[in-house]
């Protein structure tokens, strides 16, 4: 069993920073693709980010050239660097691990942008 744990969530201006970290449990996170995703109030879950195992990068058009995911695997964990954030950025985060035919998601950290 994999266990995901988001941090770095909370409140920020227009224009401002945040970084958000996710530290799995258990062997398998340096084999696995990881991937980070948000969800706004009334809308459905959405891509920001993923980065393979080999360290390839995908973004959302809405974010790229603002957000970067990086990962550490002697820290089994993955990151994801927010720049320039706006208020539609507002959301709540979630980690997410692939691998195969298996998907884990975390509990979710709040962004929260302000204008």
């Amino acid at each position: 069993q994999v266990q995901l744990v988001e941090s770095g969530g909370g409140l920020v201006q227009a224009g401002g920073s945040l970084r958000l970290s996710c530290a799995a449990s258990g062997s398998i996170f340096r084999v696995s693709s990881m991937g980070w995703y948000r969800q706004a109030p009334g809308k459905q879950r959405e891509l920001v980010a993923t980065i393979t195992s080999r360290g390839s990068t995908n973004y959302a058009d809405s974010v790229k050239g603002r957000f970067t995911i990086s990962r550490d695997n002697a820290k089994n964990t993955v990151y994801l660097q927010m720049n320039s954030l706006k208020p539609e950025d507002t959301a709540v985060y979630y980690c997410n691990l692939m691998l195969g035919m298996m998907q884990y998601w975390g509990q979710g950290t709040q962004v929260t942008v302000s204008s």
